[in-house]
């Protein structure tokens, strides 16, 4: 095993998760295919040597090289600390511009708000189940702004517990949702998306759809104002019908390891099929940058973080109402 480990590692450095994923796959494909090549019987000893070639090219040591090689082919190794992968980024990039500029037909508009250069943090509503606007927002950005300008957004902790979900979302750029992070990517001088309404946003019914909920304690407030970087408010709207959630049901949740399962117009009638999103119209509006006075020790008084809180909420809450009057349909 150490000699496996050392050849693997010689194949590129695969993470040791996918190292160990790897190892065991392999290990029990060899083993059944083994098993196979068991009961042939052999008639001569030409027909041995041909069973015992076939038995080495399936032992684990050869699978394994075989299979490092394979996956360093399809992706790469270099990842930043949240997880983030951009030749993965690169390679979804063709479904990314499918859903944005077919299925969505996303309308943007106010990119020009969001700074050429340095931190920015975009605060925005939150919608759908499943959310897509995070990665929507992150499209518009980058292919609307002059700079075309990579956008991180946080993502709660509950997109963690679907299968597969969060784990590609990270690939992609998301960032675990806590003030930690957020402040080292803003050092860095990246543009933050966050969603204020946190999962309490995601649990919406269709009745509910675009009522603001209650934007927490205000940590985007005390982000800004000890970062200091420039606060764009962002309105979506199209994303709450993307998976018009009528009621949740927390029957097999547990056992799928998420903490609810909605029941939409098409799912689990569908199956999983009704997973699929539905397409409605997409609109993303930039608004101008919104006054965050005080500074760093305004953060430290909840009565002015309460203050700003609310102001940004209506602001996003006005933005999100002037979209919805001026849309004529949801599907075209």
């Amino acid at each position: 095993m150490h000699d496996l480990r050392r050849r693997i590692e010689s194949e590129g450095g695969l993470e040791v998760g996918s190292r160990r994923r790897l190892e065991e796959e392999m290990r029990l494909f060899g083993a059944r295919m083994g098993e196979r090549l068991d009961v042939l019987r052999s008639a001569d000893e030409r027909d041995r040597e041909a069973l015992a070639s076939a038995r080495s090219l399936l032992s684990i040591d050869a699978l394994a090289r075989l299979g490092a090689r394979g996956l360093l082919r399809r992706r790469s190794l270099v990842v930043d600390a949240f997880g983030y992968e951009e030749a993965a980024s690169r390679r979804i990039e063709p479904l990314v511009g499918f859903l944005f500029d077919r299925w969505f037909r996303v309308e943007v508009s106010g990119v020009e708000s969001v700074p050429s250069d340095g931190p920015a943090i975009l605060v925005a509503n939150h919608s759908g189940a499943i959310p897509f606007d995070g990665l929507m927002i992150s499209a518009a950005v980058r292919r609307r702004h002059a700079r075309r300008r990579d956008v991180r957004w946080l993502v709660e902790d509950e997109a963690y517990y679907f299968p597969f979900f969060g784990t590609t979302m990270a690939r992609l750029g998301a960032v675990r949702a806590c003030p930690e992070n957020a402040m080292l990517l803003l050092d860095r001088g990246a543009v933050v998306a966050v969603f204020p309404e946190g999962s309490l946003g995601l649990r919406k019914t269709f009745g509910e759809r675009y009522r603001l909920r209650r934007f927490g304690r205000g940590g985007a407030i005390k982000l800004a104002l000890r970062s200091g970087a420039p606060v764009i408010p962002v309105a979506v709207v199209g994303g709450e019908e993307t998976y018009p959630v009528l009621a949740r049901t927390t029957l097999l949740a547990e056992t799928l390891g998420v903490p609810f399962l909605p029941i939409t117009p098409t799912f689990p009638l569908l199956g999983l099929f009704g997973l699929l999103p539905l397409p409605s119209r997409w609109r993303i509006q930039f608004g101008p940058p919104v006054g965050m006075e005080g500074g760093a020790q305004a953060a430290e008084d909840p009565a002015a973080v309460s203050r700003l809180n609310e102001r940004l909420r209506g602001r996003i809450q006005g933005m999100v109402g002037e979209l919805l009057g001026r849309r004529n349909a949801v599907f075209r």
